[in-house]
């Protein structure tokens, strides 16, 4: 009886904080979405006006055009990128520990420290343009973090810089999973090294693709301390994604209501992309 009651004592109080600070604020905030709230709570009940309103804002335009290119070059360049490493490091190299260290390294830092490293490192008056004009090479530019147009990719370089280390040690996991009777005899056949790779190995990785698509689009959809430091949003809205529209009107122009709106919205995409990947998942289990 002891031992069965110890057990559910320790756990009680994260449930308990869990249920309260998580799913009870995410249901505030659902909530607040169909009020008027502004600078503070109201618990008025004003339907499905905000919404209607939300979708109509051109800023929420922005920020939704935003996230497609963000989203859609983060995951791409990173799944790319990751893969392409993974790879490389499968091929028995020397001191694959410290390759593996160094790629992953990256991932051990905040979204904050990225975001400001590179903003140094982008800014034409103290890094690489500098830098370059110093050792003279006069006509190198590289502005792009204070170009409307090409600011976003700056966000893209960090955020691929970030996590690729991390994609790369899903994909290096999967390659050293792939069922090597079925390589070795591809070669026996006299297959290239490039054909067991794309007919063979590669689409036994289906797995990693799609848990390292529902991270990354995950990760996409709710960034926004990479962005705050790294472009503050700017310049102009070039760089607003949901999540820092969600902050602006929530906090800066004391819409609360609209906020919340944006936030629940958010959480559904989170949820489209999130939920039937978890269904799956133990979908397997239970059959397993």
């Amino acid at each position: 009886m002891r031992a069965g009651v110890l057990p559910k004592l320790l756990i009680t109080p994260s449930a308990l904080l869990v249920l309260v600070c998580v799913y009870g604020y995410i249901m505030f905030t659902f909530y607040l979405s169909f009020t008027s709230s502004t600078m503070m709570p109201v618990y008025d009940w004003s339907d499905a006006n905000n919404y209607g309103r939300l979708l109509r804002l051109e800023n929420w335009g922005v920020s939704l055009s935003n996230l497609w290119v963000f989203a859609s070059l983060y995951i791409g360049l990173t799944m790319a990128l990751g893969l392409t490493l993974a790879i490389l490091i499968d091929q028995k190299v020397r001191a694959e520990s410290a390759f593996r260290s160094i790629f992953l390294y990256p991932m051990a830092l905040s979204f904050i420290v990225t975001g400001t490293a590179w903003k140094w490192l982008l800014d034409p008056g103290v890094g690489l343009e500098h830098t370059m004009h110093s050792l003279g090479w006069a006509n190198f530019a590289f502005g792009w973090i204070k170009d409307a147009e090409m600011a976003i990719y700056c966000v893209v370089i960090a955020a691929v810089w970030q996590t690729a280390g991390f994609v790369m040690a899903m994909f290096l996991a999967g390659l050293r999973g792939v069922d090597a009777e079925q390589v070795n005899a591809a070669r026996l056949d006299g297959a290239k090294t490039w054909q067991i790779y794309v007919h063979i190995i590669i689409p036994q990785l289906g797995p990693v693709f799609v848990s390292a698509f529902v991270i990354l689009a995950h990760m996409a959809i709710k960034s926004y301390d990479l962005v705050i430091a790294l472009t503050n949003g700017g310049p102009g809205r070039s760089t607003w994604l949901p999540s820092v529209f969600m902050y602006q009107y929530t906090f800066t122009r004391n819409e609360m209501a609209i906020g919340a709106a944006s936030s629940v919205l958010m959480l559904a995409a989170i949820g489209v992309v999130v939920l039937p990947y978890l269904y799956s998942e133990m979908k397997k289990v239970k059959n397993g």
